[in-house]
């Protein structure tokens, strides 16, 4: 591999290779460093925070907070102090919040400055997150008696809030996401009553877990699909231990299970049951995935992961698991793309709102390597056994098209040169010194 630094940013050249073979740590979850973040700001006491992730977005929570009012030692991925303030004590800030690229920042952030009475807060992010939308949290919120503003009638940052008291409501979310239940039960810890959320799907769970962990009343009903916290509660500072992102550990499995020759052993990975979606279908396609030296870790279940080259064959996407994969689906792309038959992914539409449109994203950038990828409104069906070609494609500055790229050039036949490399920092700082690592080990 190669490095080139163009006037628009790093370009990146790879070539493909025989195979990987060695062992990965992967880095801290990025939604269990957010949220631990978040809460030991507002816990009373001190929080410390083990294996965070060191990557763009929880920096950017660490800043907002520390703009806040809040003592947070300099990160690192050994040991992170936080001094919390108790809740609804986090000072106005003198500035704008700058949440960067981070969605989860904004999203969930805004339901805890809401109920920050007589306090003034504006929150922005770069551009990418200036055009995302924030009406699904901002409706809920309103709904609770929130007072926020913002462009296209506050759908879009720059937004600001002016805290007030809250009132408890149900909300049936009409996505499954993650981000919208996180935000209205941090927004719930602040409001009178009951705050409930329904889904049409189960979304990840880590902030019921770490919100129960912290000392908040939490109740789950997972038949009926709905989350509820009680307000008022008192959080108290804890030690955390952020497990290895499964999502991050995604890009490996596929690429180890591309490649022929592989074996990888990928220590530290999160196997939160909400978050194993990818592991569940890459073994439907046939992949060779062996789950060793299981344990529990402040609430969140973990393993290392030993995965081998194995053939592949396509399989369908859809339903209520998509919300456990949902971070996934652009390197499923590229293992589809390398299976034999085809692939279908349906109710996906989520991802077209993320820090690109990733469906349309990957279908263009995997369609310049040769594959045959038909782009649907909520999916993509992809005719995989096509051999890839060396191309140059584009990252679109987000994080997940450029590792998902990098690996398609693996297996890809002749060099591909990757434009916005570089934004792969933002959930994965390592990536690409680990990429060079083992490829260096492979290629001969």
């Amino acid at each position: 591999m190669s490095w080139q630094t163009p006037p628009s940013g790093t370009t990146l050249t790879l070539s493909p290779v025989s195979g990987l073979r060695g062992q990965v740590r992967i880095p801290g979850d990025k939604s269990i460093s957010h949220r631990a973040l978040m809460l030991g700001s507002l816990a009373e006491g001190e929080t410390t925070i083990r294996g965070l992730l060191l990557g763009e977005d929880p920096c950017s929570t660490a800043a907002c907070f520390r703009a806040m009012g809040v003592e947070i030692s300099e990160l690192n991925s050994e040991l992170v102090r936080i001094q919390g303030v108790g809740l609804g004590q986090l000072q106005e800030p003198a500035n704008v919040l700058d949440a960067g690229n981070s969605g989860t920042t904004m999203r969930l952030m805004l339901g805890i400055l809401a109920g920050h009475a007589g306090r003034f807060f504006v929150v922005t992010g770069d551009n990418s997150l200036r055009s995302r939308p924030m009406r699904r949290v901002v409706d809920p919120l309103r709904q609770m008696g929130a007072e926020i503003w913002g462009r296209d009638g506050g759908n879009l940052a720059p937004l600001a809030v002016q805290g007030r008291s809250l009132k408890g409501i149900h909300y049936s979310s009409p996505v499954a996401s993650a981000q919208v239940k996180s935000c209205l039960l941090l927004a719930g810890l602040l409001a009178e009553g009951t705050t409930q959320v329904t889904e049409p799907a189960l979304s990840r769970d880590h902030s019921e877990r770490m919100l129960r962990a912290f000392g908040a009343e939490i109740q789950v009903d997972p038949d009926k699909k709905t989350v509820a916290v009680v307000g008022g509660s008192r959080l108290r500072g804890q030690a955390v231990t952020v497990p290895g992102d499964i999502s991050s550990a995604a890009f490996w499995l596929v690429a180890a299970s591309i490649l022929p020759e592989s074996e990888l052993l990928l220590e530290n990975v999160g196997l939160n049951p909400t978050r194993i979606g990818v592991l569940q279908v890459l073994e439907e396609m046939g992949a060779d995935i062996q789950i060793e030296n299981q344990r529990e870790i402040a609430g969140e279940p973990l393993g290392d992961l030993r995965v081998r080259s194995a053939p592949l064959r396509g399989c369908t996407l859809a339903g209520e698991r998509i919300p456990t994969l949902i971070d996934e689906i652009p390197v499923l792309a590229v293992a589809a793309a390398f299976a034999d038959g085809v692939t279908v992914i349906r109710d996906a539409a989520e991802l077209r709102v993320k820090e690109s449109d990733r469906l349309a994203a990957i279908a263009q950038e995997l369609g310049r390597m040769g594959a045959q990828v038909r782009e649907q409104p909520d999916g993509l069906e992809i005719q995989g056994g096509i051999p890839l070609q060396g191309a140059e494609v584009d990252s679109h500055q987000d994080h997940r098209i450029a590792m998902s790229l990098m690996v398609a050039a693996l297996g890809a036949q002749g060099s591909t040169t990757l434009i916005g490399a570089d934004c792969a920092r933002v959930s994965y700082p390592d990536f690409i010194p680990t990429l060079q690592r083992l490829t260096s080990k492979a290629v001969g």
